[in-house]
């Protein structure tokens, strides 16, 4: 039985492209598993941070990055008439706001914001749901959560009136005159206003980047087969 044989002369585009596209898909695949081993160690440090007493917030904030997703307690009075509601946040199928008011940190001048929870809408559009807001000096354990939520607005200015699309500390601080914390506290507990804190877990996505790094992966080979495959020819 005579022997098949082959010939491997690739034209120097065709290495030069394949080369090209093997190194970009490795670079792309190793970059999502370094993204992932990144946000693994977030979730140790949030396992962390869950077993630890909350810490004392101050209007001293010097680094507000390193209390990101820490838990904390602050101390203050809530400006009950400065509350405005964030739209469209869906709790049990059922759609209505987020309350969020300004908390005047104790012994100081400065606020912060505390996102209270949810409650559901009144359905319609005109009228907001009436919200309870505790008086006098209160004690609000939270945790710490970015100034700007990352999500879509239908428009530059996310505000109308009390509703916002989204929580945004800058633009709060542009409409009102006092000093501002650049974060905010989403509360947690019982605090016997009738407000929802059944909050959704944080989806750091470590799945999401190994998957995404596995079909990276999987382009790298398949553009070494198909230059293997399309450039070896049969010898006559």
């Amino acid at each position: 039985m005579p022997s098949i044989s082959f010939s491997f002369r690739p034209p120097w585009w065709a290495t030069l492209a394949a080369a090209a596209g093997i190194t970009l898909t490795l670079a792309l695949g190793n970059w999502q598993l370094d993204r992932a081993s990144q946000k693994e160690a977030l979730q140790q440090r949030l396992e962390r941070f869950s077993r630890e007493p909350p810490i004392r917030l101050s209007a001293a904030l010097a680094h507000p990055e390193n209390l990101r997703l820490r838990r904390v307690e602050v101390r203050g009075e809530f400006a009950a008439r400065e509350t405005f509601y964030v739209d469209n946040r869906v709790h049990q199928g059922r759609v209505g706001y987020y309350v969020v008011t300004p908390l005047r940190i104790a012994g100081s001048d400065t606020y912060v914001l505390v996102n209270r929870g949810w409650v559901a809408g009144t359905g319609r559009r005109e009228s907001l749901p009436a919200v309870q807001t505790p008086g006098g000096t209160v004690t609000v354990t939270g945790i710490v959560v970015p100034g700007r939520e990352r999500i879509m607005a239908l428009s530059d200015d996310p505000a109308e009136g009390r509703v916002w699309q989204r929580i945004d500390v800058e633009r709060f601080q542009r409409r009102f005159p006092f000093p501002l914390l650049p974060i905010v506290v989403q509360q947690v507990g019982d605090a016997g206003d009738g407000l929802v804190r059944d909050w959704p877990a944080f989806d750091l996505g470590i799945e999401r980047h190994k998957a995404y790094a596995l079909q990276w992966f999987a382009f790298a080979a398949t553009i070494l087969v198909l230059y293997i495959v399309l450039n070896a020819k049969r010898k006559p």
